[in-house]
Protein backbone atom coordinates (compact mmCIF):
# COMPACT_ATOMS: atom_id res chain seq x y z
CA UNK A 1 0.00 0.00 0.00
CA UNK A 2 1.50 3.63 -0.69
CA UNK A 3 2.36 5.39 1.57
CA UNK A 4 1.86 8.53 -0.20
CA UNK A 5 -1.54 9.95 -2.07
CA UNK A 6 -1.64 10.20 -5.22
CA UNK A 7 -3.33 13.76 -6.32
CA UNK A 8 -5.95 13.26 -8.73
CA UNK A 9 -5.60 14.50 -12.42
CA UNK A 10 -6.82 17.80 -12.55
CA UNK A 11 -8.30 17.50 -16.09
CA UNK A 12 -10.04 14.20 -15.09
CA UNK A 13 -13.46 14.36 -16.70
CA UNK A 14 -12.83 17.49 -18.48
CA UNK A 15 -12.35 15.49 -22.09
CA UNK A 16 -15.63 16.83 -24.40
CA UNK A 17 -17.26 14.92 -27.39
CA UNK A 18 -15.42 15.66 -30.88
CA UNK A 19 -18.69 17.75 -31.70
CA UNK A 20 -17.86 20.22 -29.13
CA UNK A 21 -14.26 20.49 -29.93
CA UNK A 22 -15.71 21.51 -33.71
CA UNK A 23 -18.20 23.64 -32.10
CA UNK A 24 -15.56 24.97 -29.75
CA UNK A 25 -13.34 25.72 -32.70
CA UNK A 26 -16.57 27.39 -35.19
CA UNK A 27 -16.82 29.61 -32.13
CA UNK A 28 -13.16 31.05 -31.76
CA UNK A 29 -12.68 31.39 -35.71
CA UNK A 30 -15.93 33.16 -35.80
CA UNK A 31 -14.44 35.66 -32.81
CA UNK A 32 -10.94 35.92 -34.73
CA UNK A 33 -12.42 36.68 -37.93
CA UNK A 34 -14.74 39.46 -35.94
CA UNK A 35 -11.19 41.14 -34.60
CA UNK A 36 -9.85 41.26 -38.73
CA UNK A 37 -13.13 42.55 -39.68
CA UNK A 38 -12.85 45.27 -37.10
CA UNK A 39 -8.73 45.64 -37.54
CA UNK A 40 -9.91 46.37 -41.33
CA UNK A 41 -12.60 49.01 -41.05
CA UNK A 42 -10.29 51.18 -38.39
CA UNK A 43 -7.24 50.47 -40.74
CA UNK A 44 -9.76 51.51 -43.60
CA UNK A 45 -10.93 55.10 -41.87
CA UNK A 46 -7.22 55.55 -40.40
CA UNK A 47 -4.83 55.93 -41.89
CA UNK A 48 -6.34 54.54 -45.05
CA UNK A 49 -5.40 51.92 -47.37
CA UNK A 50 -2.95 54.83 -49.75
CA UNK A 51 -1.21 56.06 -47.13
CA UNK A 52 -0.46 52.86 -45.79
CA UNK A 53 1.34 52.13 -49.48
CA UNK A 54 2.89 55.50 -49.11
CA UNK A 55 4.32 54.42 -46.26
CA UNK A 56 5.20 50.85 -46.82
CA UNK A 57 7.28 52.63 -50.37
CA UNK A 58 9.17 54.83 -48.07
CA UNK A 59 12.73 52.03 -48.22
CA UNK A 60 12.00 52.06 -51.81
CA UNK A 61 11.65 55.93 -52.73
CA UNK A 62 14.45 56.77 -51.15
CA UNK A 63 16.93 54.85 -53.65
CA UNK A 64 15.33 56.13 -56.54
CA UNK A 65 16.51 58.43 -59.25
CA UNK A 66 15.21 62.19 -58.70
CA UNK A 67 12.32 62.64 -60.36
CA UNK A 68 10.89 59.40 -60.14
CA UNK A 69 10.12 58.61 -56.65
CA UNK A 70 6.51 56.78 -57.84
CA UNK A 71 5.94 53.30 -58.51
CA UNK A 72 4.34 51.68 -61.30
CA UNK A 73 1.03 49.53 -61.66
CA UNK A 74 1.44 47.79 -64.62
CA UNK A 75 -1.66 45.97 -64.07
CA UNK A 76 -5.10 46.64 -65.09
CA UNK A 77 -6.55 45.93 -61.82
CA UNK A 78 -3.49 46.84 -59.75
CA UNK A 79 -4.83 50.17 -58.65
CA UNK A 80 -7.26 48.08 -56.63
CA UNK A 81 -6.42 45.23 -55.34
CA UNK A 82 -2.99 46.45 -54.31
CA UNK A 83 -4.03 48.88 -51.32
CA UNK A 84 -7.02 45.78 -50.59
CA UNK A 85 -4.00 43.50 -50.04
CA UNK A 86 -2.01 46.05 -48.11
CA UNK A 87 -5.22 46.58 -45.82
CA UNK A 88 -5.50 43.40 -45.26
CA UNK A 89 -1.86 42.53 -44.88
CA UNK A 90 -1.68 45.43 -42.12
CA UNK A 91 -5.05 44.34 -40.27
CA UNK A 92 -3.64 40.72 -39.66
CA UNK A 93 -0.76 42.39 -38.12
CA UNK A 94 -2.64 44.45 -35.81
CA UNK A 95 -5.02 41.44 -34.91
CA UNK A 96 -2.35 39.47 -34.16
CA UNK A 97 -2.54 39.41 -29.87
CA UNK A 98 -5.89 38.77 -30.89
CA UNK A 99 -6.15 35.58 -33.29
CA UNK A 100 -3.24 34.45 -31.22
CA UNK A 101 -5.23 34.51 -27.81
CA UNK A 102 -7.96 32.89 -30.42
CA UNK A 103 -5.72 30.11 -30.70
CA UNK A 104 -4.36 29.66 -26.70
CA UNK A 105 -8.47 30.12 -25.75
CA UNK A 106 -8.97 27.08 -28.05
CA UNK A 107 -6.03 25.04 -26.40
CA UNK A 108 -6.18 25.90 -22.80
CA UNK A 109 -9.29 23.57 -21.48
CA UNK A 110 -6.60 20.70 -22.16
CA UNK A 111 -3.78 22.31 -20.16
CA UNK A 112 -2.42 21.94 -16.99
CA UNK A 113 -2.72 25.06 -14.85
CA UNK A 114 1.24 25.15 -14.73
CA UNK A 115 1.24 24.66 -18.86
CA UNK A 116 -1.79 27.93 -18.70
CA UNK A 117 0.87 29.79 -16.33
CA UNK A 118 3.34 29.34 -19.21
CA UNK A 119 1.27 28.96 -22.31
CA UNK A 120 0.35 32.40 -22.77
CA UNK A 121 3.84 34.55 -22.16
CA UNK A 122 5.00 32.38 -24.88
CA UNK A 123 2.24 33.12 -27.25
CA UNK A 124 2.57 37.05 -26.43
CA UNK A 125 6.41 36.50 -26.38
CA UNK A 126 5.91 35.04 -29.95
CA UNK A 127 3.79 38.04 -31.33
CA UNK A 128 6.43 40.49 -29.71
CA UNK A 129 9.17 38.62 -32.05
CA UNK A 130 6.55 39.03 -34.99
CA UNK A 131 6.38 42.29 -34.67
CA UNK A 132 9.94 42.70 -33.56
CA UNK A 133 11.09 40.94 -37.21
CA UNK A 134 8.50 42.72 -39.65
CA UNK A 135 9.89 46.38 -37.64
CA UNK A 136 13.37 45.21 -38.19
CA UNK A 137 12.58 44.46 -41.98
CA UNK A 138 11.08 48.15 -42.17
CA UNK A 139 13.30 50.22 -40.99
CA UNK A 140 16.38 48.16 -41.19
CA UNK A 141 16.77 45.51 -43.94
CA UNK A 142 14.73 47.58 -46.64
CA UNK A 143 16.77 50.41 -46.72
CA UNK A 144 20.22 48.78 -46.68
CA UNK A 145 18.97 46.72 -49.41
CA UNK A 146 17.56 48.81 -51.82
CA UNK A 147 20.82 51.30 -51.02
CA UNK A 148 23.16 47.64 -52.11
CA UNK A 149 20.84 47.21 -55.73
CA UNK A 150 21.47 50.62 -56.48
CA UNK A 151 24.77 50.22 -56.47
CA UNK A 152 24.40 48.28 -59.97
CA UNK A 153 21.62 49.97 -61.40
CA UNK A 154 23.36 51.88 -64.54
CA UNK A 155 22.40 55.16 -65.35
CA UNK A 156 20.57 54.40 -68.57
CA UNK A 157 18.38 52.30 -66.44
CA UNK A 158 15.08 53.59 -64.96
CA UNK A 159 14.49 52.34 -61.81
CA UNK A 160 10.62 52.33 -61.36
CA UNK A 161 9.46 49.32 -60.00
CA UNK A 162 6.11 47.75 -60.08
CA UNK A 163 3.95 48.19 -57.06
CA UNK A 164 2.78 44.71 -56.99
CA UNK A 165 5.98 43.33 -57.32
CA UNK A 166 7.18 45.32 -54.07
CA UNK A 167 4.30 44.44 -51.85
CA UNK A 168 4.76 40.71 -52.69
CA UNK A 169 8.47 41.51 -51.98
CA UNK A 170 7.34 43.21 -48.66
CA UNK A 171 4.84 39.96 -47.84
CA UNK A 172 7.68 37.53 -48.60
CA UNK A 173 10.24 39.55 -46.12
CA UNK A 174 7.73 40.26 -43.44
CA UNK A 175 6.63 36.13 -43.58
CA UNK A 176 10.29 35.11 -43.74
CA UNK A 177 11.37 37.58 -40.86
CA UNK A 178 8.32 36.98 -38.58
CA UNK A 179 8.81 32.97 -38.92
CA UNK A 180 12.34 33.07 -38.49
CA UNK A 181 12.54 35.25 -35.28
CA UNK A 182 10.47 32.55 -33.21
CA UNK A 183 13.68 30.57 -33.25
CA UNK A 184 13.35 31.36 -29.49
CA UNK A 185 9.82 29.94 -29.04
CA UNK A 186 10.54 27.12 -31.35
CA UNK A 187 13.71 25.97 -28.97
CA UNK A 188 11.66 26.55 -25.97
CA UNK A 189 9.09 23.83 -27.03
CA UNK A 190 11.77 21.52 -28.43
CA UNK A 191 13.39 21.41 -24.72
CA UNK A 192 9.79 21.44 -22.85
CA UNK A 193 8.38 18.49 -24.67
CA UNK A 194 11.93 16.79 -24.01
CA UNK A 195 13.15 16.36 -27.50
CA UNK A 196 16.29 18.12 -27.31
CA UNK A 197 18.11 18.85 -23.98
CA UNK A 198 19.95 21.87 -23.09
CA UNK A 199 23.91 20.38 -23.89
CA UNK A 200 22.20 19.12 -27.52
CA UNK A 201 21.28 22.60 -28.30
CA UNK A 202 24.54 24.07 -27.33
CA UNK A 203 26.79 21.57 -29.62
CA UNK A 204 24.52 22.06 -32.18
CA UNK A 205 25.39 26.14 -32.22
CA UNK A 206 27.86 25.73 -35.13
CA UNK A 207 25.53 23.85 -37.00
CA UNK A 208 22.55 26.01 -36.25
CA UNK A 209 25.04 28.74 -38.18
CA UNK A 210 25.68 27.07 -41.20
CA UNK A 211 21.69 25.91 -41.43
CA UNK A 212 20.70 29.81 -40.70
CA UNK A 213 22.88 31.01 -44.09
CA UNK A 214 21.46 28.50 -45.83
CA UNK A 215 17.68 28.90 -45.10
CA UNK A 216 18.34 32.81 -45.72
CA UNK A 217 20.10 32.31 -48.81
CA UNK A 218 16.68 30.42 -49.95
CA UNK A 219 14.53 32.35 -48.69
CA UNK A 220 15.46 36.33 -48.99
CA UNK A 221 15.50 37.96 -52.41
CA UNK A 222 19.17 37.17 -53.96
CA UNK A 223 21.08 40.11 -52.24
CA UNK A 224 23.98 39.56 -49.61
CA UNK A 225 22.41 42.29 -47.02
CA UNK A 226 18.81 40.71 -46.97
CA UNK A 227 20.89 37.11 -46.32
CA UNK A 228 23.14 38.60 -43.89
CA UNK A 229 20.10 40.37 -42.40
CA UNK A 230 18.16 37.52 -42.04
CA UNK A 231 21.04 34.93 -40.92
CA UNK A 232 22.69 36.84 -38.20
CA UNK A 233 19.35 37.81 -36.05
CA UNK A 234 18.73 33.71 -36.19
CA UNK A 235 21.68 32.70 -34.75
CA UNK A 236 21.49 35.65 -31.89
CA UNK A 237 17.85 34.49 -31.73
CA UNK A 238 18.73 30.64 -31.02
CA UNK A 239 21.35 32.15 -28.45
CA UNK A 240 18.31 33.44 -26.39
CA UNK A 241 16.11 30.52 -27.19
CA UNK A 242 19.32 28.58 -25.64
CA UNK A 243 18.82 30.83 -22.67
CA UNK A 244 14.93 31.15 -22.03
CA UNK A 245 14.93 27.43 -22.29
CA UNK A 246 17.23 27.22 -19.60
CA UNK A 247 14.84 29.86 -17.12
CA UNK A 248 11.92 28.32 -18.13
CA UNK A 249 12.81 24.66 -17.42
CA UNK A 250 13.35 26.30 -14.03
CA UNK A 251 10.49 27.85 -13.40
CA UNK A 252 8.34 24.99 -15.14
CA UNK A 253 10.15 22.55 -13.08
CA UNK A 254 9.15 24.59 -10.01
CA UNK A 255 5.43 25.01 -10.88
CA UNK A 256 5.34 21.05 -11.10
CA UNK A 257 6.92 20.33 -8.04
CA UNK A 258 4.33 22.65 -6.22
CA UNK A 259 1.33 21.11 -8.08
CA UNK A 260 2.59 17.60 -7.15
CA UNK A 261 3.61 18.67 -3.36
Amino acid sequence: MSTAEEKPDELAGTEQPFVAHLVELRDRLIKALYGLVIAVILLAIWPGASQLIDWLAIPIRNHMPPGTKQLIATGVFSPFFIPLKVLMMAAVLLALPWLFYQAWAFIAPGLYSHEKRFALPLIIFGSLLAYSGIAFVQFFVLDRMFGFIQQFTPETVAATPDIASYVETLLGLYLAFGLAFQVPIVVILLVKVGLVSIDKLKSFRSYFIVLSFIIAAVITPPDVVSQLALAIPMCLLYEVGIWASVLFLKKTGAAEEKTSG
